[in-house]
């Protein structure tokens, strides 16, 4: 069990890896804020970088809260298996 854990578990490692090594820069805005963003970027600020950035950060944090919770619980779990006493059976 704990082979087939570990392989899935670096096969998911490894497509995330490629997923985040071949991203192309993201527009997650709505129109209007895209809209107000490129008017300022074309005036030279930089306020559109910073939102992009703010919205891939929102968009990420669901993601670690839940793999965090996951790492814990499994840490947890491997703690209680190795804690059971293994009771052995003779035929007498």
């Amino acid at each position: 069990m704990k082979k087939n854990f570990l392989k899935y578990t670096a096969l998911l490692a490894l497509a995330f890896t490629l997923n985040m090594a071949t991203v192309n820069d993201a527009q997650a805005q709505c129109p209007m804020c895209k809209m107000s963003a490129e008017q300022n970027l074309k005036d030279g600020g930089t306020a559109g970088k910073g939102l992009n950035a703010g919205i891939i950060y929102m968009f990420m944090t669901p993601y670690i809260i839940v793999g965090t919770i996951g790492f814990i619980w499994y840490r947890n779990r491997k703690k209680e298996e190795d804690d059971e006493p293994v009771v052995e059976f003779s035929e007498n």
